[in-house]
């Protein structure tokens, strides 16, 4: 994109709200060119920019934001259309349904366009929901009730918006406690207040009966579009403070709902209905991320132990076993190292296949011998490790048995194959890396039965 085209893109969407607000100035009545035309053409400078925007954005950040400003672009065009034109449809559901559907979107989009620098996790995501949910419930209940005093359906979508700002400006602050300042982080707070506050000062309109289509107020949403639109234009905080949300909130938070729901099932008469939307929703959430915690425990609890795990034995493995180690000081036993004993030769003619599943046979006869308490892990190709408790004689004839079960041949497939062990035995006397003395030990006994071998007719 040239220089020319970058500025274009970048700027259009702020030199056409100038613009408008010149005109609302010196022409405040409504009219079809001002507030028609060039109001939602502001709009759409604002998606244009979004789809020119640098490739440093994360790309579901822009998605979901573009298709914010669409939705609530929609909303205004219809929304202006009425004004202008009469319909006798149901212009004003469809426009408040697309009003509706900007606060989604929007929800999603913020926090990863806040932290490109740092991924947020799912956990931290409905950490800022529950938390901007419960605070809406307890404003909507306190504040609301006594603003709006109705709970009939034609106050539900503006006191519904009124309840997702609340949530959006608190997810934002969430958010921006957790990133470093920055010019992006600045432009999508300043965009957020701004058209939050352009929602509350339309209530607060509404209430008072003195609102009126095209008045100055209007151009809070189109600055509010056009700052998030731009924020995407600079790049955000590459560092991120591992700042969350204090538990202690997310308590509060959760816990403000079922007491809400008492207080309304105490008092139906006091709590417009509305209050039990963003209620029920917090409730919701904090049981998705009770399910989302748990389910990352028993993963992370599942990974643990494939990590300590063979693949092909079931075994503990050599992590396992080192692991085991450090808590073997003190006690009475040894450590023994086992290492197969012609099973290369076996595992080159009948295949790496066959090796396997006497790999897992040779597990299961070790297995079988093993006083309880003993640990058996597989270090890796044909060598396996032993720690037993027990007296010098008690682990010595461990080790006995343990050589005694590959004493008679593995029939596999019709083909009779007989392997053995050499065993390196070290008592946990404490006087060294067990680990390597038990190797030194194991490969002494491997050269001697070479030897023992060498010697037999």
């Amino acid at each position: 994109m040239s220089v020319r085209n970058y500025h274009i893109a970048k700027w259009s969407a702020s030199g056409l709200l100038i613009i408008h607000i010149l005109l609302r100035i010196l022409a405040p009545d409504p009219t079809i060119a001002k507030d028609l035309i060039l109001y939602n053409l502001i709009v759409l400078a604002a998606i244009i920019g979004l789809f020119k925007a640098p490739l440093h954005n994360d790309p579901l950040a822009v998605a979901f934001l573009t298709l914010a400003i669409a939705s609530w672009g929609i909303g205004s065009i219809t929304s202006s259309l009425s004004q202008f034109f009469d319909f006798s449809g149901h212009e004003q559901l469809v426009s408040n349904i697309a009003y509706s559907l900007f606060y989604p979107f929007l929800f999603i989009a913020i926090p990863r366009a806040m932290s490109r620098g740092k991924r947020l996790q799912a956990i931290e995501l409905l950490d800022s929901a529950i938390f901007g949910l419960g605070l809406s419930s307890i404003i909507a209940a306190l504040l609301l009730t006594k603003l709006v005093g109705d709970s009939s359906l034609g106050y539900f979508f503006s006191v519904l918006y009124a309840v997702c700002d609340i949530a959006l400006i608190v997810i934002v602050l969430a958010s921006s406690a957790i990133i470093r300042p920055s010019m992006r982080i600045t432009l999508i707070i300043a965009g957020v207040l701004s058209f939050t506050v352009t929602d509350f000062y339309y209530l607060w309109s509404q209430i008072q009966g003195s609102y009126n289509f095209g008045q100055f107020s209007d151009e809070g949403w189109l600055l509010g579009l056009v700052l998030l639109s731009l924020s995407c234009w600079y790049r955000p905080s590459d560092l991120a403070s591992d700042t969350k949300i204090h538990p202690a909130l997310i308590a509060i938070s959760i816990f403000i709902s079922p007491t809400l729901l008492s207080a309304i099932a105490l008092r139906p008469d006091y709590f417009p209905t509305y209050v039990v939307i963003p209620t029920i929703s917090t409730l919701l959430l904090a049981f998705v991320r009770m399910t989302l915690v748990i389910r990352q425990a028993n993963n992370l609890g599942e990974e643990k132990v494939l990590a300590r795990t063979d693949e092909l034995t079931g075994l503990p493995n050599r992590r396992r076993l080192i692991a085991e180690l450090s808590a073997f000081d003190g006690i009475e036993g040894a450590l023994l190292l086992l290492d197969l004993d012609g099973f290369k030769p076996v595992n080159d003619k009948y295949g790496h296949e066959m090796g396997d599943r006497i790999l897992r046979q040779v597990a299961e006869r070790f297995s079988r011998s093993l006083p309880s308490g003993a640990i058996l892990a597989r270090l890796g190709g044909d060598e396996f490790g032993v720690i037993a408790t027990g007296s010098a004689q008690a682990t010595l004839e461990l080790a006995s048995a343990l050589k005694a079960t590959l004493s008679y041949p593995f029939l596999i497939d019709g083909k009779t194959i007989s392997i053995s062990v050499s065993i390196g035995h070290i008592r946990n006397d404490g006087d060294g890396d067990l680990l390597q003395r038990a190797d030194a030990a194991m490969y002494e006994a491997k050269r001697a039965n070479a030897e023992a071998q060498a010697y037999l007719p």
